[in-house]
C-alpha cells in the first residue's frame, strides 16, 4: 500500500486540529483573564461557553489560511520528501505560534482600555514602544509576558510531540498529489470563505450576543487582524464609508449642519478674557454626579459646576487622545481608522483655535506631564502655534512621576506658577495624565467600590482633588478675575457601569465653562443640547466675537438655533444621537449594534448619520 495516500492527509488533518485547539485555548485564556468582567456583567457560564460554538467558522477559516503553506509543502512531499522540508514546516509553525500567541496576549492587555480586538491601526503606536509599555502597569506587563512565553512554548511543544509527524522518503504518488490539489485545496478554500456562497464570511459570523465581550471572544484574533489590515490597505485612496452618491451625502450633511439664524447668547462679560483649557484624560460622564454618575467621585468638579456652565449633552467624537486634539483644537470630528493629528501633510491644512487666538494677540502655552510624541500630538501642538510647550522632561527630579510621567498636581502647579509671569491675554492648555492606566497616582485609595474600574475612579478622584487645589490657588492670582476656564475630557473610558464600548453612554463626557468672566445669571446653569467636543471651537470664538466660519464642522452651542445631534466614532463605525433616539453602526461588518429610533424616522436618520461619517472621512482624505 502506498503510505503517501494517508500520511499526507493525516499530517494536514493533525495540523488543522492543532490550530483549532490553539484557538480554543486562546479563547479560554481571554475568558479566564476577563472573568471579573464577565461576573460584573452577569454573564452566565453557558453564554460564555457558546462562544466556542460560534467561533468555529472563523477558526476554520483562520486555520485554512495558516495551512496554505504547509499544504504547499505537503504537495511537494508527495513526490519529493527530504528531511529538510519537515524542518521548514516546523520553523514556519513556530513563527506562526509566536506571532499568534503574541497577538492574543497583547489583546489581554488592550481589552480593559480599548474594549476591542487588536485593530491594524495599533501599529501606528509601535513607533514609540516605550509609550505603549508605560500605559500598562509593570506587574500586568510582565504577567502578560509570562503568559505569552508559556502559551507559545507549551503550544509548540505539544505541536511537535502530538500533532506533527515527520514525513521522510515516502513513495512518490501522483494520486496523493491529485487528492491534495483537487480535493484538499478546494475544501480548504471553502473553509477560508466560510462556504461557497458569493460573499465570504467576516467577523459578524461569530457575533451572537448582546454582550460585546462574548462576541469579541468568539471572533478569531488572527482573522480579525488580517481583515483589519486588508481593509486598511483597500482604503488607501478610497473612502471606506462610501455609502451613498457623493452629492446626496453632501446635501444631507449640509441640511444637518444648517443653522437658520446666527444668534449667540453672550455669557461672558468680556470678549478678550484669558483662556485656560484643561483637558482631562479619560473622564467619562459617569465620573460626574450631575451627568448621572455616582456622587463622591469628583466632588471638586461638582463644586465648580455651581459657578459655571455645564454642557450636559456632550459626546467625545473618538476614543483616542490624538483624535481628541484634532476635535478640540481644530473643530474637526474624529473618524475611524486614522486621525488628522498623525499626518502633518493634513493637519497643516486645518484651522485651529490657537492660531486664531494668536492673531488676536494671545500668548500661548501647553502643558503635559508625559511625552507628547505619542500619536504625534507634539507635532500637531507645535503646528497649532503654541509658543511654549512644557513636557515631562522639563520638570525637575523633585516632582513625583508615574510610569506615564509627572502627576497632575505638579503639572497644574507648574502652569499656575508660569501664568503669573505670562503676558495677558493668554491661552494656556493643559492635558492631565494621572487618570490614564496604569493609575499609579501618588494618593492612597479613597473609593472602596467600583469593582473592575476601582483603580480608574480613584485616579479620577485624585485628579479631581488636584483640580480643587488648583482652583483654590488660582483664585488668589491677579489674572483670575479675567480668565475663562474650560474643562473638557479628551475621550471617555469604561466605567463601573461597564457599558458596551459601542453604546452612546460609553462615549459621553463633561464640558464645563468656569470663571468670574461668566455673567452671574448664567452661573450654575446647564446646557443640555446634544453636542460634541468639536463644537468647542465655534462656541468659544463666537463668545469672543470672532469669525468661526472656517470651522465648518463646529457648532455654536450658545446659539439656540444651532442643529442638535451628537456623533461618535469607533474602530470602523459610528454612533449617531438625535433627540428622537440613536443608532450605532459597524461599517466593517455592516451591522447595527443598536437602533433606537421611531419607525417613521428611522431610515432618514440612519441615512443622515451615515452620510455624516462619509463626508467627514472624504474631507479628511481631501485635506
Amino acid at each position: 500500500m502506498n503510505t503517501t495516500l494517508y500520511k499526507i492527509p493525516a499530517s494536514l488533518g493533525r495540523q488543522f486540529l492543532f490550530w483549532l485547539l490553539m484557538f480554543a485555548a486562546a479563547r479560554t485564556i481571554f475568558l479566564l483573564y476577563n472573568l471579573n468582567l464577565l461576573n460584573i456583567e452577569g454573564i452566565p457560564a453557558i453564554s460564555a461557553l457558546a462562544s466556542y460554538w460560534y467561533a468555529i467558522p472563523l477558526d476554520v477559516a483562520t486555520a485554512g489560511y495558516l495551512l496554505l503553506f504547509p499544504l504547499l509543502l505537503s504537495i511537494i512531499q508527495t513526490f519529493y520528501s527530504p528531511r529538510w522540508i519537515n524542518t521548514v514546516n516546523k520553523i514556519y509553525t513556530l513563527l506562526a505560534i509566536i506571532l499568534y500567541t503574541l497577538l492574543v496576549t497583547a489583546e489581554l492587555g488592550i481589552y480593559p482600555e480599548w474594549k476591542t480586538k487588536m485593530p491594524f491601526k495599533v501599529f501606528n503606536y509601535l513607533s514609540h514602544p516605550s509609550e505603549v509599555y508605560d500605559t500598562v502597569a509593570t506587574s500586568i506587563f510582565f504577567t502578560l509576558i509570562v503568559i505569552w512565553i508559556a502559551f507559545a512554548g507549551l503550544s509548540f511543544w505539544l505541536y511537535k510531540k502530538y500533532f506533527y509527524k515527520d514525513i521522510v522518503n515516502v513513495p512518490q504518488s501522483f494520486i496523493a498529489s491529485a487528492i491534495a490539489v483537487f480535493i484538499i485545496l478546494p475544501l480548504m478554500f471553502a473553509g477560508i470563505r466560510g462556504g461557497v456562497q458569493p460573499i465570504p464570511i467576516n467577523q459578524s459570523k461569530s457575533y451572537y450576543s448582546t454582550h460585546n465581550i462574548l462576541n469579541l471572544a468568539a471572533v478569531n484574533s488572527g482573522f480579525n487582524l488580517m481583515i483589519s489590515a486588508i481593509e486598511n490597505y483597500k482604503n488607501l485612496g478610497h473612502n471606506p464609508f462610501d455609502f451613498y452618491p457623493e452629492a446626496e451625502a453632501e446635501e444631507r450633511v449640509n441640511q444637518l449642519l444648517f443653522t437658520p439664524r446666527d444668534s449667540t447668547t453672550v455669557v461672558l462679560d468680556t470678549n478678550r478674557p484669558n483662556i485656560v483649557l484643561l483637558i482631562l484624560e479619560s473622564w467619562s460622564a459617569d465620573l460626574i454626579e450631575s451627568l448621572g454618575g455616582e456622587p463622591g467621585i469628583t466632588p471638586e468638579f461638582h463644586e465648580l459646576e455651581k459657578q459655571g456652565i455645564l454642557f450636559s449633552g456632550l459626546w467625545a467624537t473618538g476614543p483616542r487622545s490624538e483624535q481628541a486634539m484634532g476635535s478640540i483644537f481644530a473643530g474637526f470630528p474624529a473618524h475611524p481608522i486614522s486621525s488628522v493629528t498623525v499626518q502633518p501633510e493634513k493637519f497643516v491644512k486645518v484651522p485651529t483655535i490657537t492660531s486664531r487666538l494668536i492673531n488676536e494677540g494671545y500668548h500661548t502655552s501647553f502643558y503635559f506631564g508625559g511625552q507628547l510624541m505619542y500619536g504625534n500630538i507634539k507635532g500637531f501642538i507645535l503646528q497649532n502655534g503654541f509658543a511654549k510647550v512644557v513636557e515631562g522632561a522639563d520638570f525637575k527630579n523633585k516632582v513625583i512621576r508615574g510610569k506615564l510621567g509627572v502627576h497632575d498636581e505638579y503639572v497644574l502647579s507648574r502652569q499656575l506658577a508660569d501664568l503669573n509671569k505670562e503676558k495677558q491675554p493668554f491661552f494656556s492648555a493643559l492635558f492631565t495624565l494621572s487618570s490614564h492606566a496604569p493609575y499609579d497616582q501618588p494618593m492612597e485609595e479613597v473609593l472602596k467600590w467600583g469593582d473592575n474600574e476601582r483603580p480608574y475612579i480613584n485616579s479620577a478622584h485624585y485628579t479631581d482633588k488636584c483640580l480643587g487645589n488648583y482652583f483654590r490657588e488660582a483664585r488668589k492670582q491677579p489674572w483670575f478675575k479675567n480668565t475663562l476656564f474650560i474643562i473638557v475630557a479628551d475621550h471617555s473610558h469604561n466605567s463601573y457601569r461597564n457599558w458596551s464600548f459601542t453604546t452612546p453612554a460609553y462615549h459621553k463626557i463633561p464640558l464645563l465653562f468656569y470663571g468670574d468672566v461668566i455673567k452671574k445669571p448664567f452661573r450654575g446653569t446647564k446646557i443640555s443640547r446634544l453636542s460634541n467636543q468639536s463644537d468647542l471651537a465655534a462656541t468659544l470664538l463666537n463668545q469672543l466675537n470672532l469669525d468661526a466660519s472656517e470651522f465648518k464642522w463646529s457648532r455654536n452651542l450658545l446659539n439656540p438655533y444651532a442643529p442638535e445631534f451628537a456623533y461618535f466614532s469607533f474602530e470602523e463605525g459610528l454612533g449617531f444621537v438625535v433627540p428622537d433616539g440613536h443608532f450605532v453602526y459597524d461599517a466593517r461588518i455592516d451591522h447595527f449594534n443598536e437602533v433606537s429610533l421611531p419607525e417613521n424616522k428611522k431610515d432618514e436618520i440612519i441615512k443622515t448619520g451615515k452620510s455624516y461619517l462619509q463626508v467627514i472621512f472624504q474631507k479628511y482624505m481631501d485635506l
